[in-house]
C-alpha cells in the first residue's frame, strides 16, 4: 500500500488532491441547482447523467513521489510527474500517464533494481501496479529487460507479463513470451523462451 508522499511533495500533493476532491463534490450540487433555479424541464435520467457526469471527475496532482514499505522497511520509490486518481471507477484506480519511474531497495536501503515506463495504472484495493510503453527493468547485476507490459504483484512481490520479452545481460542475449520474476529482478523465468544469443560484452547495447 502507499504508506506516504516524500516530504518535498507531501504539502503540494495534499493540497491538490483534497482542492480537487471539494470541487469534485460540489459539481453535483451545482448542476442540479442551475437546472432548478433555470426553471428546466430535464428528464430525471438526464439530470441523473450530469450528476454522474460531475463524480466522474479525476484527483490530479503533479511531481508526486509514492513510497511503498513492509515491516517498516521502504521497499520501493515511485515518482511520476501526473497523478490521476479516480475513486469512482470500479475498481478504483491511480493512472500515471506521464511516465513513472521506480526505484526497489533491499533492507538497506541500497537500489536492487530501477523500473521505467511511459504510463502505468496502480489498483489500490488490489495491490497491483500495470506498466505499459517502452517499459525497462535493470537489476543491480546490470540485467535489463525490455518489454511493452508488465504487472507488479506488491502482495507476493513479483512481476509479470505475458508479452514478448528481451533480457540483455554482458554475456547473452534472451528473449521469448511471457516472464514471472521477482518484484526486484534478482530472479527471473521467460516462460516460452525462443532464443538465446551469445554475445560479447562490447557487443551489449
Amino acid at each position: 500500500m502507499i504508506s506516504g508522499l516524500s516530504n518535498a511533495n507531501m504539502i503540494n500533493t495534499r493540497f491538490r488532491i483534497l482542492l480537487i476532491q471539494t470541487t469534485r463534490m460540489l459539481i453535483p450540487g451545482i448542476l442540479f441547482s442551475m437546472c432548478m433555479l433555470a426553471g428546466c424541464r430535464n428528464d430525471p435520467k438526464e439530470i441523473d447523467a450530469l450528476v454522474n457526469k460531475g463524480n466522474m471527475q479525476e484527483d490530479k496532482a503533479t511531481d508526486v513521489t509514492m513510497l511503498f514499505s513492509e515491516n517498516g522497511h521502504v521497499k520501493a520509490k515511485i515518482y511520476t510527474k501526473e497523478f490521476v486518481k479516480n475513486e469512482v471507477a470500479k475498481p478504483p484506480y491511480t493512472d500515471m500517464r506521464k511516465g513513472v519511474n521506480v526505484d526497489f531497495y533491499n533492507d538497506s536501503l541500497g537500489i536492487e533494481s530501477t523500473l521505467t515506463a511511459r504510463y502505468a495504472r496502480y489498483y489500490d484495493k488490489q495491490g497491483n501496479v500495470l506498466v505499459r510503453d517502452s517499459v525497462v527493468m535493470v537489476n543491480k547485476r546490470g540485467e535489463r529487460l525490455n518489454t511493452e507490459e508488465l504487472v507488479w504483484n506488491q502482495s507476493i512481490r513479483k512481476i509479470f507479463t505475458e508479452k514478448f520479452v528481451r533480457i540483455t545481460t554482458p554475456t547473452q542475449i534472451m528473449y521469448g513470451d511471457g516472464l514471472e520474476a521477482n518484484e526486484d529482478f534478482s530472479w527471473y523465468r521467460i516462460i516460452h523462451p525462443k532464443g538465446i544469443v551469445q554475445v560479447n560484452k562490447t557487443d551489449v547495447p
